[in-house]
């Protein structure tokens, strides 16, 4: 039987910050090891005995989670050094000690609680909706031919999560870039039977100050995403379409 002297333990280092405007520091955490640990498991077992690894009493770690099976894309932060949801981080599979910090693209909350509000201000910007009021019926409306119905499912699965966010160099302090899952956003909408009769509107937004100008392809964004989201093909499907946009503009003009 194991004993306590020599039960299997988990470290983990956590950049915490008490507020926006507060200085960040890093607290070190010892919690013991369970059989199939994800981080967020390893974050509420700091919430139940908020203890530092100096036998210190502390504040718990504050995070945001809900689905647990990575859908919501609440609980992005930086593991190890790379932007990815807490909820599918297994401990077994991570070097320690485990080192979780906040995403830095955002602003910091408090601890690794970030405010995600400039993302969807980008998909007001871009109108990422389809616009229908329900004041009167359009009928069922054309249907979507298999083969891009599939395409357009995978563009779907888009959590908002902002780790594309994170992990591209042109979504800094001094950037007004807009960012990739924006982009692949408008592509879905244009794509949609219904939001194609706003096309223009998107490709127009896209064609302003931060919008698919600012993508330097980096290609982070396709590499980094939890769930393969075929960003860098939609950046390159909208970058034709501004253009073939801003030819017809000229040669009307």
């Amino acid at each position: 039987m194991t004993t306590a002297s020599t039960q299997k333990t988990i470290k983990l280092i956590v950049q915490r910050q008490e507020g926006p405007d507060a200085s960040s520091f890093n607290e070190e955490f010892e919690i013991p090891y369970r059989p199939n640990m994800n981080v967020i498991s390893a974050l509420m077992e700091i919430q139940r005995n908020p203890v530092n690894a100096k036998g210190n009493k502390t504040t718990p770690v504050c995070w945001e989670s809900n689905c647990l099976e990575e859908v919501c894309g609440a609980c992005s932060m930086v593991i190890n050094g790379k932007p990815r949801q807490a909820c599918t981080a297994l401990i077994d599979k991570l070097e320690q000690p485990i080192r979780i910090a906040p995403m830095r693209t955002f602003p910091v909350v408090r601890d690794v609680v970030v405010d995600r509000s400039q993302m969807f201000e980008s998909l007001k910007k871009v109108k990422a909706w389809i616009p229908i009021d329900g004041t009167y019926d359009l009928g069922p409306g054309p249907r979507m031919p298999e083969v891009k119905r599939q395409w357009a499912y995978d563009l779907s699965r888009c959590m908002t999560c902002g780790v594309c966010m994170e992990a591209c160099p042109n979504v800094n302090p001094t950037s007004d870039f807009i960012g990739p899952f924006a982009i692949s956003q408008v592509r879905l909408f244009n794509a949609h039977p219904t939001g194609e009769m706003n096309k223009h509107e998107r490709i127009d937004a896209l064609m302003e100050d931060g919008g698919i100008a600012g993508c330097g392809n980096s290609q982070n964004c396709v590499r980094s995403c939890p769930k393969e989201i075929p960003l860098t093909t939609s950046i390159a499907e909208m970058n034709k379409e501004t253009s073939m946009s801003l030819f017809k503009k000229w040669f009307t003009n």
